[in-house]
Protein backbone atom coordinates (compact mmCIF):
# COMPACT_ATOMS: atom_id res chain seq x y z
CA UNK A 1 0.00 0.00 0.00
CA UNK A 2 1.23 3.49 -0.83
CA UNK A 3 1.81 5.55 2.30
CA UNK A 4 0.83 8.94 0.90
CA UNK A 5 -0.59 10.27 -2.35
CA UNK A 6 0.68 13.40 -4.10
CA UNK A 7 -0.28 15.36 -7.19
CA UNK A 8 3.43 15.39 -8.08
CA UNK A 9 6.55 13.59 -6.91
CA UNK A 10 9.83 15.02 -8.16
CA UNK A 11 12.85 12.71 -8.19
CA UNK A 12 15.97 14.86 -7.82
CA UNK A 13 16.54 18.01 -5.78
CA UNK A 14 18.87 19.88 -8.12
CA UNK A 15 18.11 23.23 -9.80
CA UNK A 16 15.51 21.67 -12.09
CA UNK A 17 13.91 19.48 -9.45
CA UNK A 18 13.73 21.85 -6.51
CA UNK A 19 12.52 24.77 -8.63
CA UNK A 20 9.85 22.55 -10.21
CA UNK A 21 8.75 21.36 -6.76
CA UNK A 22 8.46 24.89 -5.38
CA UNK A 23 6.58 26.16 -8.45
CA UNK A 24 4.24 23.17 -8.33
CA UNK A 25 3.44 23.88 -4.70
CA UNK A 26 2.80 27.54 -5.53
CA UNK A 27 0.30 26.35 -8.14
CA UNK A 28 -1.57 24.31 -5.53
CA UNK A 29 -0.23 20.84 -6.31
CA UNK A 30 0.56 18.61 -3.33
CA UNK A 31 4.26 17.97 -3.94
CA UNK A 32 7.13 15.87 -2.65
CA UNK A 33 10.77 15.94 -3.71
CA UNK A 34 12.96 12.85 -3.34
CA UNK A 35 16.72 13.48 -3.10
CA UNK A 36 19.38 10.90 -2.28
CA UNK A 37 22.40 13.17 -1.83
CA UNK A 38 21.44 14.19 1.69
CA UNK A 39 21.49 17.86 0.67
CA UNK A 40 19.35 19.77 -1.80
CA UNK A 41 20.76 21.67 -4.77
CA UNK A 42 22.05 18.76 -6.84
CA UNK A 43 25.43 18.68 -8.57
CA UNK A 44 25.24 22.40 -9.29
CA UNK A 45 25.00 23.59 -5.72
CA UNK A 46 26.97 20.83 -3.99
CA UNK A 47 29.82 19.84 -6.32
CA UNK A 48 29.48 22.03 -9.39
CA UNK A 49 28.45 25.58 -10.22
CA UNK A 50 28.46 27.08 -6.73
CA UNK A 51 31.61 25.63 -5.13
CA UNK A 52 33.54 26.23 -8.35
CA UNK A 53 32.45 29.88 -8.39
CA UNK A 54 33.47 30.24 -4.75
CA UNK A 55 36.95 28.93 -5.59
CA UNK A 56 37.12 31.05 -8.74
CA UNK A 57 36.38 34.15 -6.65
CA UNK A 58 38.93 33.23 -3.99
CA UNK A 59 41.62 32.39 -6.54
CA UNK A 60 40.97 35.67 -8.38
CA UNK A 61 41.55 37.59 -5.17
CA UNK A 62 44.76 35.65 -4.54
CA UNK A 63 45.98 36.41 -8.06
CA UNK A 64 45.06 40.08 -7.67
CA UNK A 65 46.97 40.35 -4.42
CA UNK A 66 49.99 38.66 -6.01
CA UNK A 67 50.05 40.46 -9.35
CA UNK A 68 47.82 43.52 -9.49
CA UNK A 69 47.60 45.30 -6.15
CA UNK A 70 50.92 47.11 -6.60
CA UNK A 71 49.60 48.97 -9.65
CA UNK A 72 46.86 50.40 -7.39
CA UNK A 73 49.38 51.62 -4.84
CA UNK A 74 48.75 48.74 -2.46
CA UNK A 75 51.92 47.08 -1.22
CA UNK A 76 51.93 43.81 0.69
CA UNK A 77 55.05 42.31 2.28
CA UNK A 78 53.98 38.83 1.16
CA UNK A 79 50.92 36.91 0.03
CA UNK A 80 50.48 33.46 1.54
CA UNK A 81 47.92 30.92 0.39
CA UNK A 82 45.84 29.31 3.15
CA UNK A 83 44.12 26.58 1.14
CA UNK A 84 42.22 25.00 4.08
CA UNK A 85 40.59 28.36 4.88
CA UNK A 86 39.74 28.86 1.21
CA UNK A 87 38.13 25.41 1.11
CA UNK A 88 36.25 26.09 4.35
CA UNK A 89 34.80 29.26 2.89
CA UNK A 90 33.67 27.32 -0.18
CA UNK A 91 32.03 24.69 2.04
CA UNK A 92 30.18 27.34 4.05
CA UNK A 93 28.82 28.95 0.89
CA UNK A 94 27.48 25.55 -0.20
CA UNK A 95 26.05 24.70 3.24
CA UNK A 96 24.27 28.05 3.57
CA UNK A 97 22.69 27.73 0.12
CA UNK A 98 21.55 24.13 0.57
CA UNK A 99 19.98 25.13 3.89
CA UNK A 100 18.29 27.99 2.06
CA UNK A 101 16.67 25.61 -0.42
CA UNK A 102 15.46 23.42 2.42
CA UNK A 103 13.90 26.50 4.03
CA UNK A 104 12.11 27.29 0.76
CA UNK A 105 10.65 23.77 0.77
CA UNK A 106 9.25 24.33 4.25
CA UNK A 107 7.95 27.76 3.30
CA UNK A 108 6.13 26.37 0.26
CA UNK A 109 5.00 23.15 1.99
CA UNK A 110 6.99 20.79 -0.23
CA UNK A 111 7.65 17.44 1.46
CA UNK A 112 11.38 16.67 1.36
CA UNK A 113 12.07 12.93 1.29
CA UNK A 114 15.72 12.00 1.86
CA UNK A 115 16.55 8.84 -0.04
CA UNK A 116 17.06 7.28 -3.46
CA UNK A 117 13.95 7.04 -5.58
CA UNK A 118 12.97 4.53 -8.24
CA UNK A 119 9.80 4.00 -10.26
CA UNK A 120 8.44 0.44 -10.00
CA UNK A 121 5.40 1.47 -12.04
CA UNK A 122 3.69 4.58 -13.31
CA UNK A 123 2.10 6.45 -10.43
CA UNK A 124 4.42 5.07 -7.76
CA UNK A 125 7.84 6.05 -6.39
CA UNK A 126 9.75 3.68 -4.14
CA UNK A 127 12.26 5.40 -1.85
CA UNK A 128 15.22 3.73 -0.14
CA UNK A 129 15.37 6.11 2.80
CA UNK A 130 18.63 7.70 3.91
CA UNK A 131 17.99 6.64 7.52
CA UNK A 132 17.15 3.08 6.55
CA UNK A 133 13.97 1.38 5.52
CA UNK A 134 11.77 2.31 2.60
CA UNK A 135 8.74 4.37 1.74
CA UNK A 136 6.32 4.25 -1.17
CA UNK A 137 4.84 7.45 -2.57
CA UNK A 138 1.76 7.43 -4.77
CA UNK A 139 1.65 10.20 -7.36
CA UNK A 140 -0.64 11.34 -10.10
CA UNK A 141 2.49 12.53 -11.91
CA UNK A 142 6.21 11.78 -11.51
CA UNK A 143 8.88 14.22 -12.66
CA UNK A 144 12.41 12.89 -13.25
CA UNK A 145 15.03 15.57 -12.54
CA UNK A 146 18.06 13.43 -11.73
CA UNK A 147 20.62 15.51 -13.62
CA UNK A 148 23.91 14.28 -15.00
CA UNK A 149 27.31 12.85 -14.12
CA UNK A 150 30.83 13.23 -15.48
CA UNK A 151 31.38 11.35 -18.74
CA UNK A 152 34.06 8.64 -18.43
CA UNK A 153 36.88 8.14 -20.92
CA UNK A 154 38.01 4.63 -21.91
CA UNK A 155 41.48 3.85 -20.61
CA UNK A 156 41.25 6.23 -17.66
CA UNK A 157 40.22 5.13 -14.18
CA UNK A 158 39.07 7.97 -11.95
CA UNK A 159 40.10 7.68 -8.29
CA UNK A 160 39.18 11.27 -7.25
CA UNK A 161 42.67 11.54 -5.81
CA UNK A 162 45.25 11.65 -8.60
CA UNK A 163 42.82 11.34 -11.50
CA UNK A 164 39.78 13.41 -10.67
CA UNK A 165 36.50 14.65 -12.08
CA UNK A 166 35.21 18.11 -11.24
CA UNK A 167 34.07 16.69 -7.88
CA UNK A 168 37.61 15.75 -6.87
CA UNK A 169 39.10 18.91 -8.36
CA UNK A 170 37.01 20.94 -5.91
CA UNK A 171 38.46 19.05 -2.94
CA UNK A 172 42.20 18.82 -3.60
CA UNK A 173 44.15 18.95 -0.36
CA UNK A 174 47.06 20.88 -1.85
CA UNK A 175 47.94 22.76 -4.98
CA UNK A 176 49.38 20.26 -7.46
CA UNK A 177 52.70 21.18 -9.01
CA UNK A 178 51.38 20.11 -12.41
CA UNK A 179 47.81 19.60 -13.58
CA UNK A 180 46.67 18.17 -16.90
CA UNK A 181 43.08 18.98 -17.82
CA UNK A 182 41.49 16.65 -20.36
CA UNK A 183 38.86 18.68 -22.17
CA UNK A 184 38.81 22.39 -23.07
CA UNK A 185 35.16 22.96 -22.27
CA UNK A 186 33.57 25.08 -19.56
CA UNK A 187 34.44 22.88 -16.57
CA UNK A 188 38.01 22.24 -17.65
CA UNK A 189 38.81 25.90 -18.25
CA UNK A 190 37.17 27.12 -15.04
CA UNK A 191 38.88 24.62 -12.74
CA UNK A 192 42.11 24.84 -14.70
CA UNK A 193 42.03 28.60 -14.05
CA UNK A 194 41.48 28.08 -10.33
CA UNK A 195 44.51 25.86 -9.84
CA UNK A 196 46.67 27.87 -12.25
CA UNK A 197 46.07 31.03 -10.23
CA UNK A 198 46.97 29.18 -7.06
CA UNK A 199 50.32 28.06 -8.49
CA UNK A 200 49.85 24.88 -10.55
CA UNK A 201 51.35 24.52 -14.00
CA UNK A 202 48.27 23.70 -16.06
CA UNK A 203 48.13 22.06 -19.49
CA UNK A 204 44.79 21.61 -21.23
CA UNK A 205 44.49 18.74 -23.71
CA UNK A 206 41.61 18.90 -26.20
CA UNK A 207 40.54 16.44 -28.92
CA UNK A 208 39.26 19.22 -31.18
CA UNK A 209 41.44 21.87 -32.79
CA UNK A 210 39.82 24.63 -30.71
CA UNK A 211 38.67 25.35 -27.17
CA UNK A 212 35.06 25.93 -26.05
CA UNK A 213 33.29 23.90 -28.73
CA UNK A 214 29.85 25.28 -29.49
CA UNK A 215 30.76 28.89 -28.68
CA UNK A 216 31.56 31.52 -31.28
CA UNK A 217 34.89 30.65 -32.90
CA UNK A 218 36.36 34.15 -32.88
CA UNK A 219 35.53 34.61 -29.22
CA UNK A 220 37.00 31.17 -28.43
CA UNK A 221 40.28 32.01 -30.18
CA UNK A 222 40.58 35.27 -28.29
CA UNK A 223 39.79 33.45 -25.04
CA UNK A 224 42.61 30.99 -25.68
CA UNK A 225 45.05 33.86 -26.23
CA UNK A 226 43.98 35.50 -22.95
CA UNK A 227 44.24 32.27 -20.95
CA UNK A 228 47.62 31.49 -22.50
CA UNK A 229 48.80 34.93 -21.36
CA UNK A 230 47.62 33.97 -17.87
CA UNK A 231 49.82 30.86 -17.89
CA UNK A 232 47.65 28.00 -19.17
CA UNK A 233 49.13 25.84 -21.92
CA UNK A 234 47.08 24.11 -24.61
CA UNK A 235 47.54 20.94 -26.62
CA UNK A 236 44.79 20.94 -29.25
CA UNK A 237 43.92 18.20 -31.71
CA UNK A 238 45.17 15.59 -29.25
CA UNK A 239 43.45 12.58 -27.73
CA UNK A 240 44.43 10.95 -24.45
CA UNK A 241 44.63 7.18 -24.91
CA UNK A 242 45.65 6.31 -21.37
CA UNK A 243 46.36 7.80 -17.96
CA UNK A 244 47.90 5.61 -15.29
CA UNK A 245 48.32 6.76 -11.69
CA UNK A 246 51.45 5.73 -9.81
CA UNK A 247 53.61 6.69 -6.88
CA UNK A 248 55.35 9.40 -8.88
CA UNK A 249 52.18 10.89 -10.36
CA UNK A 250 50.11 10.18 -13.46
CA UNK A 251 51.61 9.10 -16.76
CA UNK A 252 49.55 9.97 -19.81
CA UNK A 253 49.76 8.81 -23.39
CA UNK A 254 48.57 11.13 -26.14
CA UNK A 255 48.30 10.90 -29.88
CA UNK A 256 47.11 13.23 -32.61
CA UNK A 257 43.33 13.20 -33.00
CA UNK A 258 43.75 12.61 -36.73
CA UNK A 259 46.24 9.80 -36.15
CA UNK A 260 49.97 9.83 -35.59
CA UNK A 261 52.73 8.94 -33.18
CA UNK A 262 52.33 8.69 -29.43
CA UNK A 263 53.39 11.35 -26.98
CA UNK A 264 54.00 10.90 -23.26
CA UNK A 265 53.14 13.38 -20.53
CA UNK A 266 53.39 13.33 -16.76
CA UNK A 267 51.39 15.23 -14.18
CA UNK A 268 50.84 15.22 -10.44
CA UNK A 269 47.09 15.44 -10.98
CA UNK A 270 44.77 14.88 -13.95
CA UNK A 271 41.30 16.41 -14.28
CA UNK A 272 38.94 14.53 -16.60
CA UNK A 273 36.35 16.96 -17.94
CA UNK A 274 35.15 15.84 -21.36
CA UNK A 275 31.49 16.54 -20.67
CA UNK A 276 28.54 15.10 -18.81
CA UNK A 277 25.94 12.40 -19.44
CA UNK A 278 22.42 11.84 -18.09
CA UNK A 279 22.25 10.19 -14.68
CA UNK A 280 19.28 7.81 -14.70
CA UNK A 281 20.82 4.71 -13.10
CA UNK A 282 18.56 2.83 -10.71
CA UNK A 283 15.32 4.55 -11.73
CA UNK A 284 13.99 1.48 -13.54
CA UNK A 285 13.32 3.33 -16.79
CA UNK A 286 14.20 0.47 -19.13
CA UNK A 287 11.89 -1.89 -17.27
CA UNK A 288 9.11 0.70 -17.55
CA UNK A 289 9.69 1.14 -21.27
CA UNK A 290 10.62 4.83 -21.06
CA UNK A 291 12.10 5.79 -24.45
CA UNK A 292 15.71 7.01 -24.43
CA UNK A 293 18.11 7.84 -27.25
CA UNK A 294 21.47 6.13 -27.85
CA UNK A 295 23.22 8.65 -25.57
CA UNK A 296 20.93 7.94 -22.63
CA UNK A 297 18.79 11.08 -22.86
CA UNK A 298 15.13 10.58 -21.97
CA UNK A 299 12.83 11.39 -24.87
CA UNK A 300 9.98 13.78 -24.02
CA UNK A 301 7.20 15.58 -25.90
CA UNK A 302 6.34 19.27 -25.83
CA UNK A 303 4.86 18.93 -22.34
CA UNK A 304 7.95 17.11 -20.98
CA UNK A 305 6.01 13.84 -20.79
CA UNK A 306 7.93 10.64 -21.58
CA UNK A 307 6.66 7.69 -23.61
CA UNK A 308 5.01 6.40 -20.40
CA UNK A 309 1.92 8.49 -19.49
CA UNK A 310 2.22 10.25 -16.14
CA UNK A 311 6.04 10.21 -16.11
CA UNK A 312 7.81 13.44 -17.06
CA UNK A 313 11.48 14.46 -17.30
CA UNK A 314 13.48 17.72 -17.38
CA UNK A 315 16.98 19.17 -17.18
CA UNK A 316 20.21 17.37 -17.95
CA UNK A 317 18.52 13.99 -18.47
CA UNK A 318 16.57 15.27 -21.51
CA UNK A 319 18.02 16.73 -24.75
CA UNK A 320 19.16 20.34 -24.77
CA UNK A 321 21.85 22.47 -23.11
CA UNK A 322 23.08 20.80 -19.91
CA UNK A 323 22.87 23.94 -17.80
CA UNK A 324 21.35 24.64 -14.40
CA UNK A 325 19.29 27.59 -15.60
CA UNK A 326 17.92 25.56 -18.52
CA UNK A 327 16.86 22.88 -16.02
CA UNK A 328 15.08 25.53 -13.93
CA UNK A 329 13.21 26.79 -16.98
CA UNK A 330 12.28 23.21 -17.91
CA UNK A 331 10.96 22.60 -14.40
CA UNK A 332 8.78 25.71 -14.31
CA UNK A 333 7.42 25.09 -17.80
CA UNK A 334 6.66 21.44 -17.02
CA UNK A 335 4.67 22.05 -13.84
CA UNK A 336 2.87 25.11 -15.22
CA UNK A 337 1.71 22.93 -18.11
CA UNK A 338 0.59 20.27 -15.63
CA UNK A 339 -1.46 22.96 -13.86
CA UNK A 340 -3.19 23.97 -17.09
CA UNK A 341 -1.04 26.99 -17.87
CA UNK A 342 1.13 27.57 -20.95
CA UNK A 343 4.66 26.64 -19.94
CA UNK A 344 7.30 27.56 -22.51
CA UNK A 345 11.09 27.54 -22.95
CA UNK A 346 12.86 29.11 -25.94
CA UNK A 347 15.90 26.87 -26.33
CA UNK A 348 17.38 29.26 -28.90
CA UNK A 349 17.83 31.82 -26.14
CA UNK A 350 19.51 29.85 -23.36
CA UNK A 351 22.64 31.80 -22.40
CA UNK A 352 25.95 30.06 -21.81
CA UNK A 353 28.67 31.45 -19.56
CA UNK A 354 32.25 30.43 -18.75
CA UNK A 355 33.34 31.92 -15.42
CA UNK A 356 37.01 32.29 -16.15
CA UNK A 357 38.38 35.83 -15.88
CA UNK A 358 37.57 37.48 -18.11
CA UNK A 359 34.25 35.68 -18.48
CA UNK A 360 32.96 34.26 -21.74
CA UNK A 361 29.25 34.43 -22.55
CA UNK A 362 27.03 33.86 -25.54
CA UNK A 363 23.40 33.53 -26.62
CA UNK A 364 21.76 32.76 -29.94
CA UNK A 365 23.56 31.92 -33.15
CA UNK A 366 27.33 31.90 -33.58
CA UNK A 367 28.94 33.28 -36.72
CA UNK A 368 29.77 29.71 -37.79
CA UNK A 369 26.13 28.66 -37.48
CA UNK A 370 24.89 31.61 -39.53
CA UNK A 371 27.37 30.80 -42.30
CA UNK A 372 26.35 27.13 -42.29
CA UNK A 373 22.69 28.11 -42.48
CA UNK A 374 23.28 30.61 -45.28
CA UNK A 375 21.87 33.53 -43.29
CA UNK A 376 22.97 36.99 -44.41
CA UNK A 377 24.11 38.99 -41.40
CA UNK A 378 25.97 42.06 -40.23
CA UNK A 379 28.43 42.03 -37.37
CA UNK A 380 29.31 44.72 -34.85
CA UNK A 381 32.28 44.48 -32.50
CA UNK A 382 33.56 46.66 -29.73
CA UNK A 383 36.73 46.01 -27.68
CA UNK A 384 36.90 46.58 -23.95
CA UNK A 385 40.16 48.45 -24.50
CA UNK A 386 37.96 51.32 -25.71
CA UNK A 387 35.56 51.18 -22.77
CA UNK A 388 36.29 53.81 -20.12
CA UNK A 389 35.15 51.71 -17.13
CA UNK A 390 37.21 48.74 -18.30
CA UNK A 391 40.25 51.01 -18.64
CA UNK A 392 39.70 52.42 -15.14
CA UNK A 393 39.43 48.86 -13.78
CA UNK A 394 42.38 47.54 -15.82
CA UNK A 395 40.03 44.87 -17.26
CA UNK A 396 40.47 45.48 -20.96
CA UNK A 397 40.77 41.97 -22.42
CA UNK A 398 38.01 40.91 -24.78
CA UNK A 399 35.16 42.39 -26.78
CA UNK A 400 31.42 42.39 -27.42
CA UNK A 401 30.26 40.90 -30.72
CA UNK A 402 26.71 41.31 -32.03
CA UNK A 403 25.32 39.43 -35.05
CA UNK A 404 22.20 40.89 -36.68
CA UNK A 405 20.10 39.89 -39.68
CA UNK A 406 21.33 41.84 -42.73
CA UNK A 407 17.82 42.70 -43.89
CA UNK A 408 15.73 43.13 -40.72
CA UNK A 409 18.53 44.06 -38.26
CA UNK A 410 17.03 41.60 -35.76
CA UNK A 411 19.66 40.45 -33.27
CA UNK A 412 20.57 36.82 -33.97
CA UNK A 413 23.46 36.28 -31.56
CA UNK A 414 25.52 38.10 -28.95
CA UNK A 415 28.93 36.88 -27.78
CA UNK A 416 31.11 38.50 -25.14
CA UNK A 417 34.60 37.94 -23.81
CA UNK A 418 35.19 40.39 -21.02
CA UNK A 419 34.66 41.44 -17.41
CA UNK A 420 31.25 40.38 -16.08
CA UNK A 421 30.30 39.03 -19.51
CA UNK A 422 27.64 36.78 -18.00
CA UNK A 423 25.86 39.74 -16.41
CA UNK A 424 26.24 41.95 -19.48
CA UNK A 425 24.67 39.22 -21.61
CA UNK A 426 21.34 39.44 -19.75
CA UNK A 427 20.50 42.64 -21.61
CA UNK A 428 20.99 40.85 -24.90
CA UNK A 429 18.87 37.87 -23.86
CA UNK A 430 15.96 40.15 -22.96
CA UNK A 431 16.37 42.12 -26.18
CA UNK A 432 16.34 38.94 -28.26
CA UNK A 433 13.35 37.57 -26.34
CA UNK A 434 11.39 40.63 -27.51
CA UNK A 435 12.74 40.39 -31.07
CA UNK A 436 14.84 43.54 -30.79
CA UNK A 437 17.01 44.93 -33.55
CA UNK A 438 20.61 46.01 -33.08
CA UNK A 439 19.36 49.57 -33.48
CA UNK A 440 16.99 49.08 -30.53
CA UNK A 441 19.98 48.33 -28.31
CA UNK A 442 22.05 51.10 -29.89
CA UNK A 443 19.35 53.72 -29.19
CA UNK A 444 18.90 52.65 -25.55
CA UNK A 445 20.65 54.97 -23.08
CA UNK A 446 23.35 53.16 -21.09
CA UNK A 447 24.93 54.53 -17.91
CA UNK A 448 28.40 56.02 -18.05
CA UNK A 449 30.97 54.94 -17.20
CA UNK A 450 29.84 51.34 -17.40
CA UNK A 451 30.81 48.02 -18.94
CA UNK A 452 27.37 47.93 -20.55
CA UNK A 453 28.38 50.75 -22.87
CA UNK A 454 30.44 48.16 -24.75
CA UNK A 455 27.19 46.38 -25.64
CA UNK A 456 25.67 49.64 -26.90
CA UNK A 457 28.77 50.42 -28.95
CA UNK A 458 28.82 46.93 -30.50
CA UNK A 459 25.18 47.46 -31.47
CA UNK A 460 26.11 50.80 -33.03
CA UNK A 461 28.97 49.08 -34.84
CA UNK A 462 26.50 46.73 -36.59
CA UNK A 463 25.54 49.75 -38.71
CA UNK A 464 29.08 51.21 -38.77
CA UNK A 465 28.12 53.90 -36.23
CA UNK A 466 30.34 53.12 -33.22
CA UNK A 467 31.47 56.33 -31.54
CA UNK A 468 34.52 55.34 -29.49
CA UNK A 469 36.51 53.30 -32.03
Amino acid sequence: MAEKRYDLVVIGGGPGGYVAAIRAAQLGLSTACVEGRGALGGTCLNVGCIPSKALLQSSEKFADANKHFAAHGISLPSVVLDLPTMMSRKAKVVKDLTAGVEFLFKKNKVDYIKGWGSIPKAGEVAVALEDGGSQTLSAERILIATGSESTPLPGIEVDENQIVTSTGALELGKVPETLVVIGAGVIGLELGSVWSRLGAKVTVVEFLDRILPGMDGEIAKQTQRVLTKQGLKFKLGKKVTSAVAGAEGVRLTLEAAKGGGEEAMEAETVLLSIGRRPFTEGLGLKELGVAMDNRGFIQVDGTFETSVPGIFAIGDCVPGPMLAHKAEEDGVAAVETMAGQNGHVDYNLVPGVVYTWPEVAGVGKTEEQLKDEGVAYNVGKFPFTANSRARANADTDGMVKILADKHSDRVLGVHILGPLAGDLLAEAVIAMEFGASAEDIARTCHSHPGMGEAVKEAALAVAGRAIHI
